[in-house]
């Protein structure tokens, strides 16, 4: 064998790729994997793509060849001339009854937008960790500013609550470190107390009293009379309770409006007339230049898809910490406390949730001592809070019970207290679990919003089954109003669900 039989080949260069087949590449290969994997697959493909068509073919030409520009359902039609097509009008001509409400003040719409833009800035560092812990400083201060904005008034009553939380903190973290029980009770007597004498002031004045003492009885029975009849009229300004002002308490000109004489006494028109007054120079005080105040707007006022908003968010945050509190106290050693939230748990679920609105509505006030005037939207607050934080209580007990007895013994093994243990060892890890249950109760609270349409709230339900169908001009609109709801709350819905699975993907640390 010579020596050049022995040499061997080696390539130098690659072989250029070749491409894939077009079976195994591109939209072929998405098609034949998710849509036609399979005879089977292939026919509910092709019936699905069969109705969607259907639908589309009526649903579009339904919707881009609507009317938006006319004033009443009749010259839509006239418009139309028999086309199939939506009369969207409706939503051009009453947008703002739909959002907020149709005895809001058109004036103060800015107010209602201003605060749904800032609850973004405030839920921004709450919901997202990449977001500066400082603005958390803006999200404690969010509460009062929309509650100043929404419902107007004077500043100094928002201010005043704001100082009372400040030093229920401080006399919360003062007394914790001794024990979390006193640091509770001592908060919540600081906050009694500074609201006391803080607030006080501000809710009364020297007028008040004097009144209150000098009233004859006959004068004190027909303004008890007043009372029930502006409560009962839709055209009334606002009410007169019984202690003369109170519905004028924080404004300077109480003594103007009611004047403090011997002899007090108020015929009914004679106290319309001052009710129209007052209603007017409530306005004046809050236009005046210099007055950091704005013009108050009873809870009654409020409607639309904004007060959905409001229930729901409200709701949705306030029964979070309340569940937790729940959840914990049914775990409890002490068989008290136990109790109580098993019982406080079982009974709200076993009711629903209608049954407790109608309660909020009408059955609380027969437990109310009389002349007492509970803001409605307070006691469905009340209602729909207590309703989600029992479901969420369950929950978070289910997360709970998720977790191994190691995490409970490792807290214990570096010697931290109870409060220490669920606060950094425990709660974060079922509040993990609990994330998909959570969101499902929180969707479903926004969505049963709704139901305060029932009794008598014109929410965005309220709206278009009261005020908007009864009108004469567009009685017969259904698909675009009902379609226009549906709309909003799943946007709503859809992003609720979809932060939910980020927030899963994020904190989903343990299968990295």
């Amino acid at each position: 064998m010579s020596k050049s039989d022995d040499l061997s080949f080696v390539r130098t260069e690659m072989l250029p790729e070749q491409a894939p087949p077009a079976s195994q590449a591109g939209l072929v290969k998405w098609l034949r994997e998710n849509l036609f994997n399979g005879w089977f697959n292939s026919i509910l493909t092709v019936v699905a793509l069969i109705i969607i068509y259907r639908l589309m073919s009526g649903f579009l030409p339904w919707l881009f060849g609507g009317v938006w520009t006319t004033s009443s359902l009749a010259e839509c039609r006239e418009v139309l001339d028999g086309a199939t097509a939506g009369c969207f009008s409706v939503l051009t001509e009453r947008w703002n009854q739909l959002l907020f409400g149709f005895k809001y003040p058109e004036d103060g719409y800015w107010r209602l937008i201003l605060a749904f833009v800032l609850l973004f800035a405030a839920l921004a560092p709450v919901l997202f960790p990449m977001v500066p812990r400082k603005l958390l400083i803006f999200t404690g201060l969010y509460p009062f500013i929309a509650f100043w904005l929404i419902w107007g008034g004077t500043i100094l009553v928002p201010l005043f609550v704001l100082i009372g939380v400040l030093v229920a903190y401080l006399a919360y973290r003062r007394v914790v470190a001794d024990s979390f029980v006193l640091g509770l009770v001592a908060a919540i007597v600081a906050a009694v107390i500074a609201w006391a004498v803080m607030l006080g002031p501000a809710l009364y004045s020297a007028e008040v009293v004097i009144a209150e003492t000098r009233m004859s009885e006959e004068a004190r029975d027909d303004l008890h009379r007043l009372d029930d009849l502006l409560s009962t009229s839709e055209d009334a300004l606002s009410l007169i309770s019984a202690e003369v002002g109170w519905a004028y308490r924080t404004l300077p000109f109480y003594g103007d409006i009611f004047p403090v004489t011997p002899e007090l006494a108020v015929s009914y028109d004679d106290a319309v007339k001052r009710v129209e007054d007052a209603h007017q120079l409530r306005r004046n005080f809050f236009a005046e230049e210099g007055r950091i105040g704005l013009e108050p707007v009873p809870s009654r006022d409020l409607g639309g898809y904004m007060l959905n908003m409001i229930l729901g968010v409200v709701c949705v945050s306030l029964s979070l910490p309340l569940g937790i509190l729940l959840a914990l106290g049914r775990q409890s050693s002490m068989p008290i406390i136990k109790w109580i939230c098993v019982v406080f748990i079982e009974f709200i679920r076993g009711v629903p949730l209608i049954t407790l609105l109608f309660v909020a509505n009408v059955v609380l006030a027969y437990f109310l001592p009389p002349g007492t005037n509970f803001d409605l939207v307070l006691r469905v607050i009340i209602m729909m809070t207590m309703f989600s934080s029992a479901y969420i209580a369950e929950v978070i007990r289910g997360g709970l019970a998720a977790l191994p007895k190691g995490q409970y013994e490792a807290a214990d093994s570096l010697g931290l207290d109870y409060a220490q243990a669920m606060r950094l060892i425990i709660m974060p890890q079922a509040l993990k679990i609990s994330i998909p249950g959570i969101v499902n109760v929180a969707v479903g609270l926004f969505k049963d919003t709704t139901l305060v349409s029932v009794i008598s709230m014109f929410d965005l339900v309220g709206m278009i089954r009261g005020p908007i169908l009864a009108a004469t001009e567009w009685n017969g609109v259904y698909w675009e109003l009902w379609g226009f709801a549906v709309m909003v709350f799943f946007i709503v819905c859809y992003s609720i669900s979809q932060y939910s699975q980020w927030l899963e993907r994020q904190l989903r640390t343990d299968h990295r």
